[in-house]
C-alpha cells in the first residue's frame, strides 16, 4: 500500500541565470511500513525534499500524495491540520519547548489539535523511550540523547502516516546515535510505522531497509526501489 508518492516534484529558487533547481522532477513512492534512508551531499536537495513532503515548504511544481491526500492542493489551514495529524517530524536539534516538561512536550501535538490526552498511551510511549522517570523534567535537565527521545515520542504521539527524521543523529555521539536508530527501528518493526530518514552518514543509512541517494535534485540511486 502506497503511503507516499511524489510526482514530478520540482523546487526552484531565483530566476533566469540565477535560478537554482533544488529538486528536478522527483518521482518517488514509499510503501506503508518502509524504513527509508535518504542520503546525498550538502545541497543535493534531500532536505528540500523532506521539507516539502513534511508540508513546511511548498513545491514549485508537481504533487505530493500522502495516504491518498494531495497535500500540495491543501490551503494553509488544511495543511497545518493535516501536518499536525499525519506527519511526525524529528529534527537534529530536537526543537523542544524549553519551558514545557517532557510530558507536555510529548503531548503538545494532541493539545494543539484539541484532543484528549490518553494517559496510558503517554505512559506506554515513555516506557518504550526510557523516559518514565523523566516526565516532569524540563529539556534543560536532559541529555542530548534523552531530548531526542522526547522528540521521537512527540512525533509518534498522533500515530502519523509518516515519520520524517531530518539528521536525527547529527547532534549526538555514537552511543546515543545507535540508541536513537534502534528506537526508530523498533517503532518501524513493532508498530509498522513508516519512517523516512535523512542522513549524511552511510553507516546510519545502512540500518534502513531502503536507501535513496539524491544528487543535483534528482534520485540517482534507489536500492530496494525503482528509479
Amino acid at each position: 500500500m502506497k503511503i507516499l508518492e511524489t510526482i514530478g516534484l520540482c523546487k526552484t529558487y531565483g530566476s533566469g541565470d540565477t535560478m537554482v533547481k533544488a529538486l528536478d522532477g522527483v518521482d518517488l513512492t514509499v510503501e506503508k511500513g518502509e524504513f527509508v534512508a535518504v542520503v546525498g551531499p550538502s545541497g543535493s536537495g534531500k532536505s528540500t525534499l523532506m521539507h516539502i513532503v513534511g508540508g513546511v515548504d511548498s513545491a514549485s511544481d508537481g504533487k505530493v500524495l500522502i495516504d491518498s491526500t494531495d497535500v500540495t492542493a491543501l490551503d494553509e489551514t488544511a495543511l497545518a491540520i493535516f501536518r499536525r495529524r499525519q506527519i511526525g517530524l524529528i529534527y537534529q536539534f530536537y526543537n523542544l519547548i524549553p519551558i514545557l516538561t517532557v510530558e507536555e512536550n510529548l503531548t503538545l501535538p494532541l493539545l494543539l489539535d484539541g484532543r484528549k490526552v490518553d494517559r496510558r498511551q503517554v505512559e506506554n510511549i515513555a516506557e518504550r523511550l526510557g523516559l518514565t522517570d523523566r516526565l516532569k523534567h524540563l529539556p534543560s535537565q536532559l541529555s542530548g540523547g534523552q531530548q531526542q527521545r522526547v522528540s521521537i515520542g512527540r512525533a509518534l504521539i498522533n500515530n502519523p502516516a509518516l515519520v520524517l527524521a531530518d539528521e536525527p543523529t547529527g547532534n549526538l555521539d555514537s552511543e546515543n546515535s545507535r540508541e536513537v536508530i534502534s528506537l526508530l527501528r523498533q517503532f518501524n518493526r513493532e508498530l509498522g510505522q513508516t519512517v523516512i530518514m535523512i542522513t549524511h552518514d552511510e553507516g546510519i543509512a545502512a540500518s534502513a531497509d531502503r536507501l535513496i541517494e539524491i544528487r543535483d535534485g534528482r534520485i540517482v540511486r534507489d536500492e530496494g526501489g525503482r528509479i
